[in-house]
């Protein structure tokens, strides 16, 4: 019987069909260009090959094609329940839980799945990283239960150069830094045409505060990184989070004019609305002056994508949008049903929701000591928002520069004080000296 990469067997008499899928996977799960084409071979050598079918509509799900997304889907799993092993049957189910947005469901499935089937890589993969099961399971625990899990399934999985690359990322969220990037670095070693982990490496360097070797990482790599590549924009805004660290507005508005704007069309929706919304919001609120229309451009891709939304992390981004033009409808309207779903306790996220939306609203308007007052209480529950803690520390310095506006020095010193023990920073060290009054 044909086989996966990992040892797992594949329903399919096509040796070609296997070998297509092979590479698919590995081209997905290094976020790297060509796994669409590469399913999608394998569909054609084998049009009841159900495994196929079910990564291609994970790939629709990745770019918000969600009508294709589970018709693909639904086709697996017709397919599957005809010719497929059990383990075959458990991977397109769990799969089509993510795909629904039936978070809570798909991450217990997933859990069970891995005790039978640890090997099976692309369910691993579904509560792993900043956007997985995980991320977006509103617990403010989900760093640490993300490295629990890679660490419990390492033996598993040994030198893969996949495993190691999320092993490493998880580490370094949950805050060993040192070892998390060590790890990367041997994924790395082992395939460098591996975008997510460059992406893992230059998450730790933002936490050792090494942007000059982040930058040198960059620009000597992703020139053999198309910018059709997932993570093409992610990785170039990483240079963006250092230009601002120098204090260079400039270099950083030419990461959004010069790729995240070119790239709009074939990141990930996602990827482009985290990425373009939070870095006009970081330059915005330095007092840096954007292109003309960036902020209706940015609204303008996002409306007609993200109508249905209901994650903390998508939310938060769309609150940015909306305040930042000034969009009273939006922002009343965003509010009213957040708060609603507060009171029903459908907020898997929890109050941090309503207040940081409010805090945000308020900084747009220049009311500082409104936006302090909303995130005091629940500023230590960022991590419930999911992303990345590069991504969530957008509002943890909202909040900084709303004390330091607002006059609360002594607070703002304390955050940029826990900051700097942590890692160097020029831009916090200019922040500190504001804060000392």
């Amino acid at each position: 019987m044909e086989e996966d990469r990992y040892g797992l067997p594949l329903s399919t008499a096509s040796a070609d069909a296997a070998a297509a899928y092979r590479e698919g996977m590995d081209l997905l799960l290094a976020f790297w260009p060509g796994a669409t084409d590469a399913f999608e071979r394998a569909i054609m050598l084998d049009p009841d090959f159900a495994l196929a079918h079910a990564a291609r509509a994970r790939i629709h799900a990745i770019y918000m094609q969600r009508e294709a997304a589970l018709q693909t889907i639904k086709r697996a799993r017709d397919l599957v329940a005809k010719r497929g092993t059990e383990r075959e049957q458990s991977h397109v189910a769990t799969l089509a839980l993510a795909i629904e947005g039936r978070g809570a469901e798909a991450l217990n499935a997933t859990l069970a799945h891995l005790e039978s089937w640890p090997r099976d890589a692309m369910i691993m993969a579904l509560p792993l990283g900043a956007f997985g099961l995980l991320a977006f399971s509103g617990r403010r625990d989900h760093d640490i239960a993300r490295r629990d899990l890679c660490d419990r399934f390492a033996a598993a999985y040994g030198e893969d150069w996949w495993f190691l690359s999320n092993h490493g990322w998880a580490l370094t969220e949950a805050g060993d830094v040192t070892q998390g990037r060590a790890i990367t670095e041997r994924s790395f070693a082992l395939r460098r045409h591996n975008a997510y982990a460059v992406h893992a490496l230059l998450h730790a360097m933002f936490e050792e505060g090494a942007f000059d070797e982040a930058d040198a990482l960059v620009e000597g790599w992703i020139g053999d990184y198309d910018r059709t590549g997932m993570l093409h924009g992610h990785i170039c805004w990483h240079q963006a989070l250092g230009a601002l660290d120098r204090g260079d507005a400039a270099g950083a508005l030419k990461v959004y004019t010069d790729v995240l704007v070119l790239t709009m069309d074939t990141a990930p929706p996602l990827n482009t609305l985290s990425d373009c919304a939070s870095l006009l919001w970081r330059l915005m609120a330095e007092d840096n002056a954007l292109p003309d229309g960036a902020w209706a451009d940015i609204a303008a891709y996002a409306s007609p994508r993200f109508t249905g939304s209901t994650l903390a992390f998508i939310e938060m981004h769309l609150m940015m949008i909306a305040a930042a033009t000034n969009d009273t409808a939006a922002l009343k309207g965003r509010l009213t049903a957040i708060e609603r779903r507060q009171l029903e306790a459908k907020l898997p996220a929890g109050p941090i929701m309503p207040n940081m939306l409010r805090a945000l609203r308020a900084f747009a308007e220049d009311n500082w000591r409104a936006c302090a007052r909303e995130l005091t209480p629940v500023i230590g529950d960022l991590a419930r928002v999911g992303g990345s803690h590069a991504q969530r520390e957008v509002i943890e310095d909202t909040y900084i520069l709303a004390l330091i506006r607002s006059g609360d020095l002594a607070k703002a010193r304390a955050l940029l004080d826990a900051r700097l023990h942590r890692r160097p920073s020029a831009r916090d060290t200019r922040w500190r000296a504001l804060a000392a009054g």
